[in-house]
């Protein structure tokens, strides 16, 4: 089980789904400088989505390699695709072939003296920061389950490395109680291919008030929070292809199995996050 590796012929999904309620205006640390959490996340799934395209590329083009999903959750109940056209998923062959907007953000560098300077540069951006509203969360998962069923219907991906779900926000669902966030999340994980059932990851960004959860372990002590320890219950347990790089990030003296959430996270932990689940699926 999960051992799949990505090629053309046995492609993987990864679906997102992005907070955008009210509270992502909140400002964290992010490279060295002060940005919403909003910002935060839109930035790291632009990094995410160039690296994929990467990832993908050849000398004849890009491959086939994944499907993507990108769905935002925010304003008065609204949940919405976030990619470029309105596309529910969509190949990332198809998505690099789509214009891409340039925007200007600032980057932290290591000058060879030592000393750190701010500079502009031009990077581009397929998702936009937003921050309005409620979190409609359950919502989401809904939408998110349906996509990986219809995606694990298709006889072509009978035997591929199942889909991985990643929920980033940073507070609880307005849309509805634990109970119905706990049983939508079992009905995503509950969809497989030949390969393993699908993966759900829920990353939970935080201001820094509270200790950080990261990837924990079977024996790590969950937080005195009833969210937190609703996010760890509704989350995957991470197939043993991840545990290299979970404990790299966690330390060598982390043990599995480790559980697919974080809570209280910092945008370098987002990232590191994201990283993880994308890169440590083989690839031809």
């Amino acid at each position: 089980m999960y051992t799949q590796s990505i090629t053309r012929s046995h492609r993987t999904a990864f679906v997102l789904l992005i907070d955008g309620s009210g509270s992502m205006a909140e400002e964290i640390a992010f490279r060295g400088i002060r940005v919403s959490k909003a910002k935060a996340v839109s930035l790291i799934t632009n990094e995410l989505i160039f690296e994929l395209i990467e990832r993908a590329r050849r000398s004849e083009g890009i491959r086939d390699y994944y499907d993507i999903a990108i769905l935002g959750y925010s304003g008065d109940d609204e949940v919405c695709s976030l990619l470029p056209g309105g596309d529910q998923m969509i190949s990332i062959a198809d998505l690099a072939a789509q214009p891409i907007t340039m925007v200007s953000r600032t980057v932290e560098l290591k000058l060879p003296d030592g000393r750190c300077a701010l500079r502009e540069v031009q990077t581009p951006q397929w998702i936009a920061p937003r921050a309005v509203g409620q979190t409609p969360m359950i919502e989401a998962m809904r939408m998110a389950r349906d996509l990986v069923a219809g995606w694990i219907a298709r006889e072509e991906h009978n035997e591929s490395f199942p889909p991985i779900v990643f929920n980033i926000t940073d507070g609880e669902a307005t849309d509805g109680t634990d109970e119905e966030l706990l049983s939508v999340a079992r009905q995503i994980r509950s969809l497989a291919t030949q390969d393993g059932n699908t993966l759900l990851v829920h990353i939970h960004i935080g201001a820094g008030d509270l200790r950080t959860l990261f990837f924990p372990g079977a024996d790590e002590p969950l937080p005195i929070n009833h969210h937190a320890r609703t996010l760890y219950e509704a989350s995957s347990e991470m197939p043993a292809c991840f545990n290299k790089a979970i404990r790299s990030a966690k330390g060598a003296g982390s043990l599995p199995p480790f559980r697919g959430m974080s809570f209280n996270a910092s945008a370098a932990d987002l990232l590191t996050m994201l990283d993880i689940g994308s890169i440590s699926v083989k690839t031809e």
